[in-house]
């Protein structure tokens, strides 16, 4: 018999005996002192007895108090029930041979090493959630079919799931492999060199339908967002265009569809939405293990039950594509259709998300827009351009996407006016001051564009900081006669385009002229905007194609205040505004600046 590759050590046995108590046998309780296994109970269970149940609910063991576990029967249900052995069992049909951990298919190469070995064969399927790279089903699929090619292997099904903790469940392994094997050999295959080689035709089969290609996984396209923020109206958009390519099967989980039919009953407490939210993700988890897409569209609010979901997706074997619709409460309570907002400011709808309940915005989607001031074909193709990255569609669904219907776009209207333009931060003494004087500098005469600046807060009357001193003598800008004032509604009304230097000086603005949505932007929002727009537009034409398609808007946009934090923030501030400048200063003139350097 060839030398195995990995059995416990010295050192791993001594380390188990610790964990132990020195016996290398399954613990007999739940959280002993050193143990990797534990179970966690809700303090009103502490000190009871507690039935440990499957889940169709039939009893299977009591823990006590102690922490001790008391068996009634062992689980009678599941795919492949028959390999499941416990260890004494296995020692008694299999005492003498070589024990193989298995977490993954075993290929040709691999195959060849257990076939060289003398004696019997015990390929340890490790099941458990996390464990295996395959599903549990087909990791014990894989393995029957490789037993299959090696004369007197068999297969015993482990439950062993991952704890996320590499020293602790390396630890763990050890102990049930041990546990299982006795005295017998241990081969650690996984344990060998990188290059496996390729898997048998059988095998191969096996894990191609476990783990398809991204473009033929299941896939939950969950979006999240406040009412009114868009998220329906854009995974309808999405659903429409994978209907149309016929490249997947779509299922739509639409949160007001789903009221009227799964949760019909349910209350809008915040224990009864998020139980919507977790039979939405119950059954978009069941669509993606059989290959289908699921397009949801609730609101969500809360962190834990979008993880739930797609813990699901994920035990389901599907993939989780999270969609945050960020459009600012200010624009989803102006379209407000239903009048829900207004109610909820006025108290008829308790626990209302964003006027009486907090919406936790995701820090972990996988795509970010804003719909305010954009078409649906635009929100949509941004939609289905991330997919396409993913590898989940093809980009002949982006190609063959249908028009939809929007409203006619703004034409820019035929005037021989300037186009003004009014700079926006806090106090209109550091960051809007220079934007406004260096934007003049650089627009010169005749440019067809006036520049103004205004601060949401702050004192009226006001000279520049002498923050930002050193900045304006880099360029020569005269500031004596600048002068702060606050911004005013007359103010937004007589601009064409708001600048603001941070997303909340642009919700403020909104506040008071939620009409003038089209023209307020961030100034680094309206920068992405322009660079994603035709560059041959310009001026007021420039101006109105942004009026309905522009970029998200976005906290990395925001220009950080510098004010009173010394020459260095000043100098990334003024360093940050010349880059945008430069963008917008050269696309709001009606024709390009002539270069006469030469």
């Amino acid at each position: 018999m060839p030398t195995p590759q990995h059995c416990p050590s010295p050192r791993e046995l001594a380390d188990l005996e610790l964990l132990t108590g020195g016996a290398l046998a399954p613990v007999s309780r739940f959280n002993e002192p050193g143990s990797p296994v534990t179970l966690e109970l809700p303090d009103e269970l502490a000190g009871l007895e507690v039935e440990l149940v499957d889940p169709e609910g039939l009893p299977l063991a009591t823990l006590h108090p102690d922490g001790s576990v008391t068996a009634l029967t062992h689980a009678q249900h599941g795919p492949f029930r028959r390999l499941h052995l416990t260890p004494a069992q296995v020692r008694e049909r299999h005492g003498g041979a070589t024990f193989v951990p298995v977490v993954d298919a075993l290929t040709e190469r691999e195959l060849e090493r257990l076939r060289a070995l003398n004696g019997p064969v015990v390929l340890l399927a490790l099941t458990g959630p996390g464990t295996p790279e395959l599903s549990p089903v087909a990791l014990l699929r894989a393995s029957l079919a490789a037993a299959r090619d090696v004369p007197g292997a068999s297969v015993v099904a482990v439950p062993l799931a991952s704890h996320g903790h590499p020293h602790v469940d390396h630890d763990l392994g050890v102990q049930v492999v041990a546990a299982y094997a006795g005295p017998d050999p241990v081969v650690a295959l996984a344990e060998a060199d990188d290059d496996e080689g390729e898997y048998p035709d059988d095998i191969a089969v096996i894990v191609d339908a476990d783990q398809p290609a991204p473009e033929r996984r299941g896939l939950v396209l969950f979006f999240t967002g406040l009412s009114g923020s868009g998220k329906s109206t854009v995974a309808q958009a999405v659903i429409d265009a994978l209907l149309e390519s016929g490249e997947r099967t779509v299922t739509s989980l639409d949160g007001d569809v789903v009221r009227r039919n799964l949760s019909a009953g349910l209350t809008f407490s915040r224990e009864d939405r998020e139980t919507n939210i977790r039979r939405i993700g119950w059954v978009a988890a069941e669509i993606s293990r059989h290959g289908g897409v699921a397009v949801c569209s609730p609101i969500a609010p809360f962190d834990a039950t979008r993880q739930d979901v797609r813990l699901m997706t994920q035990a389901a074997g599907g993939a989780f594509f999270l969609v945050h619709v960020a459009t600012p409460l200010e624009e989803c309570e102006r379209r407000d259709r239903k009048g829900l907002y207004a109610k909820a400011r006025r108290g008829e709808i308790p626990d209302f998300t964003g006027i009486s309940s907090p919406y936790e915005e995701p820090a972990d989607s996988d795509l970010r827009i804003d719909t305010t001031g954009r078409s649906i074909e635009d929100c949509r193709d941004e939609v289905l351009g991330a997919l396409v990255k993913a590898g989940f569609v093809t980009s002949r669904v982006v190609e063959q996407a249908p028009s939809v219907e929007t409203p006619p776009s703004v034409e820019p209207v035929e005037t021989t006016e300037p186009i003004r333009v009014l700079f926006v931060c806090t106090a209109n003494i550091c960051r809007s001051p220079y934007l406004e004087l260096r934007a003049r500098q650089l627009l010169g005469p005749d440019s067809g564009v006036e520049v103004a600046s205004a601060g949401t807060h702050g004192f009226d009357a006001e000279p520049v900081s002498d923050t930002m001193a050193a900045e304006f003598a880099r360029w020569g800008t005269d500031a004596s006669l600048f002068r702060s004032r606050l911004v005013t509604g007359a103010l937004i009304d007589e601009a064409d385009l708001v600048l603001t230097a941070e997303a909340a000086h642009r919700t403020r603005l909104l506040e008071e002229r939620p009409a003038a949505f089209r023209k307020i932007f961030t100034l680094g929002q309206f920068v992405a905007s322009v660079r994603s727009a035709d560059p041959s537009l310009r001026g007021r034409e420039l101006l109105a194609a942004l009026w309905t398609r522009r970029a998200s808007a976005s906290p990395d946009h925001d220009i950080a205040d510098p004010y009173r934090r010394g020459p260095e923030e000043a100098r990334r501030a003024g360093v940050t505004m010349e880059g945008m400048l430069e963008v917008v200063v050269d696309r709001l003139r009606s024709t390009p600046a002539v270069d006469d350097s030469t």
